[in-house]
Parts: C-alpha cells; sequence; structure tokens
C-alpha cells in the first residue's frame, strides 16, 4: 500500500510513517533489530568457542609432548648412564633420583608455592605414606635394575604387563569380580609379551625378572593406594613431597653397603668423572621434571587420550632407543611389541566402555565388589584425576 502525501507539508509525512509502522507492526521492526543484534552475539559466542576448542587440542597435543619429552629423556638418560658411562649402579642412580625428588618437591610446594601443601596426620605419615613409599621405591629401583641388564624395547614392552598383574593380584588377592570382557582384553598384552620375551635377542634371565617383579610392584602400588591414601587427594607433587624422602632413607643404606666401593672406583677410575656425573644428576631432575608433565597432561586430556598416548610413548621410547642404542630387534620381536601395545591400547577401551555404564540395580547386588571404575592402573602415580579422588 503506497500513501502519496503533498512533499511541501511535513505534518501529512509524519503521518504517512506512522500510518506505515502501525501497518507494518512496530513488534516486527523491533524482532528484526533484535534478532540482527543476537545473530552477532551468537556469532561471537561461537566465535569464542571455537577459540576454545582449538586452544584444548592444542594444550593437550604441547601436554602429551612434553611427556612424551621427558619420559623418554629420562629413560634414555638412564640407559646411557649404565651402558655408555659404565656407571653399573641402578641403587646409586635410584637414590639421585629420590634426592632430587624431594629437593625438587620442597622447592615447589614450599618456596614457589606452585601447589597447595596437603596436610597428612604425623601418625598416617608412618601408617600408611611409609609403607607406600617403600613399595614406590621398589617399583623405581627394579624399572632402574631391569634397565641396567636389558634393552629399552624389551623392559617398556614388560611394564606393558602391569594391567594384567593388576587385574590378576586384584582377583586373587582382593576378591574383586572382573566381567570377561576385561579378561579376555588382557589376552593381547599377555600373547605379546610371550611372543617378545621368547624372540628377544638380547635376553637376561635376571633383567627380565626384574622388570617382571617391577610390574607387580607397580600393581601393588596402585592397589595400596585406594585402600592407604584413601581420604587425600593426592596429586603427583605432593605425592613425590612426601614419598621421595621417605624412598631416600630406605635405599641408601643399601645402595651404600652394596654399590658403596663400585661407585669409589668408578669415581677414581672414570676419564671424565664431572661430565658423568653432571649427566647422572641432571637424569634425577629430569625425573623430578616428569612429575610436573605427568600432572600437566592428566589435567589436559581425557581418560581414552591418556591410555592411547600413554602407549604410543612406549612406541616412541622404543624407536628412539633402537636409533641410540642400535639393540638388534628381529621382526617377530617387534611384532610382539605391537601386539602388546595394541592390547594395552584396547584394555584401556573396555575399561572406559565399562566405567561409561550406568550402575545396577541396588536390588541385584553382585556378590562381589564390581569391576573399578577408575583408571589408576595406567598412571604411574596415585590419583586417576589427581584433584578429584584417590
Amino acid at each position: 500500500m503506497t500513501l502519496q502525501t503533498p512533499t511541501s507539508c511535513p505534518i501529512p509525512t509524519l503521518l504517512s510513517l506512522f500510518f506505515w509502522v502501525e501497518k507494518v507492526g512496530f513488534d516486527r521492526i523491533l524482532e528484526a533489530h533484535f534478532d540482527l543484534g543476537l545473530f552477532g552475539i551468537r556469532s561471537e559466542r561461537q566465535m569464542d568457542e571455537g577459540r576454545l576448542c582449538q586452544w584444548s587440542v592444542i594444550r593437550s597435543l604441547l601436554a602429551i609432548a612434553q611427556w612424551w619429552a621427558f619420559n623418554v629423556t629420562v629413560i634414555i638418560m638412564n640407559k646411557w648412564i649404565f651402558q655408555k658411562l659404565d656407571f653399573k649402579f641402578p641403587l646409586t642412580v635410584s637414590c639421585v633420583h629420590f634426592i632430587c625428588s624431594s629437593i625438587g618437591a620442597y622447592v615447589a610446594i614450599k618456596i614457589l608455592k606452585v601447589k597447595p601443601l596437603i596436610t597428612v596426620d604425623p601418625v598416617d605419615r608412618w601408617r600408611r605414606i611409609f609403607p607406600m613409599s617403600f613399595v614406590f621405591c621398589i617399583n623405581i629401583v627394579l624399572g632402574n635394575v631391569s634397565l641396567r641388564y636389558i634393552p629399552v624395547s624389551f623392559m617398556q614392552t614388560i611394564k606393558s604387563f602391569t594391567p594384567a598383574t593388576t587385574v590378576f593380584l586384584q582377583w586373587l588377592v582382593w576378591g574383586k569380580y572382573f566381567e570377561w570382557r576385561i579378561w579376555a582384553s588382557l589376552v593381547p598384552i599377555v600373547g605379546g609379551i610371550l611372543l617378545t620375551s621368547i624372540t628377544e635377542l638380547s635376553f637376561n634371565m635376571f633383567g627380565f625378572l626384574a622388570a617382571l617383579f617391577g610390574c607387580l610392584a607397580t600393581s601393588t602400588k596402585t592397589i595400596l593406594a585406594e585402600s592407604l591414601l584413601h581420604g587425600y587427594k593426592f596429586d603427583s607433587i605432593n605425592t613425590v613431597f612426601y614419598m621421595a624422602p621417605f624412598a631416600t632413607v630406605i635405599l641408601a643404606v643399601p645402595a651404600l653397603l652394596i654399590e658403596g666401593p663400585g661407585v669409589l672406583s668408578w669415581l677414581y677410575t672414570h676419564p671424565s668423572v664431572f661430565s658423568s656425573l653432571v649427566i647422572v644428576f641432571g637424569s634425577g631432575v629430569l625425573a623430578f621434571c616428569l612429575n610436573f608433565s605427568i600432572f600437566y597432561v592428566i589435567h589436559s586430556t581425557t581418560a581414552v587420550t591418556f591410555n592411547v598416548a600413554g602407549n604410543l610413548k612406549v612406541a616412541v621410547a622404543v624407536l628412539v632407543s633402537w636409533l641410540i642404542f642400535k639393540n638388534p630387534i628381529s621382526g617377530l620381536n617387534a611384532f610382539g611389541c605391537a601386539i602388546t601395545l595394541a592390547g594395552c591400547t584396547f584394555y584401556g577401551y573396555v575399561r572406559h566402555m565399562l566405567s561409561q555404564q550406568p550402575p545396577e540395580s541396588p536390588r541385584t547386588p553382585p556378590r562381589t565388589p564390581r569391576t573399578p571404575r577408575i583408571r589408576a592402573e595406567m598412571v604411574p602415580l596415585v590419583n586417576d584425576k589427581l584433584d578429584d579422588k584417590v
């Protein structure tokens, strides 16, 4: 509809505008204006969400990369110390790691205030923390002992046996019930370990047993943490703060008695003592930094990503160690290692899927505890999310 008014008269023009607004509808004009503004707000919000998503992915990748870097570097440095520097004293190396970790954790918590100190009752320090520290010490020592005698590739593959030993100990000692899918997911891990062990060209029985018992120690530490540390929300830094000093005290005397004379002889006969000691203590500093990297990666990734990244980390460590030390690896040996890592990934996936299932009806409770709903077996520390629960 067109309203014609004389152009020389301003009042009819204003009236025409008024009638037009009334006909079109003032509400529709406001609605159109509001939609345009809301569209701009939505667009900005979507752009912000996109940036946050991109930053989350970048943060996860950076966390995984620095975790891989610290972990692989510590493993390679320890093997370099044992093999290239001829410093064949795993107890002493472990003790150096504990000393560096004790100092680093004290500086991080008490001086730099990176994390707040979790207060532990003095009685609990001896009743709970000390037993955990003993198992923690045994776990680290056995890992370094195995690394002293067998290649990194074989040692890392054997350490991947930890999920199987954890499930077996929980079933045998604590009587926990596990669904058949958990047991079935362990078959590739066991098969891969057997194939790798049979075809290992640099097999050493002492190193193999040390790595195997190291898996049992890791599983025991994980299981004990659920009961002994119940009620304490430990993160990795507080874990080191309390356990590393105890581990140092536990290991100092055996290391001095067993390896002391050998260390003194090495100090007198080695051609480059200073640079070698820098590497030894440098590995201890990096071992402490590894705790920060684990803390960061767990807070920056999901459970599934953490599981997959952990298994890929083993593959990276195996590849890097082979490039540096040139230890012989047969085709069947590499195939067994690949089966083991794939089995660990599948096991983590099964555990994650079972954890997403709704809880069973209370009217039909299971006779024994169901499958644990945490991923503590996949972390070399105490918690699954470190700040959520123990």
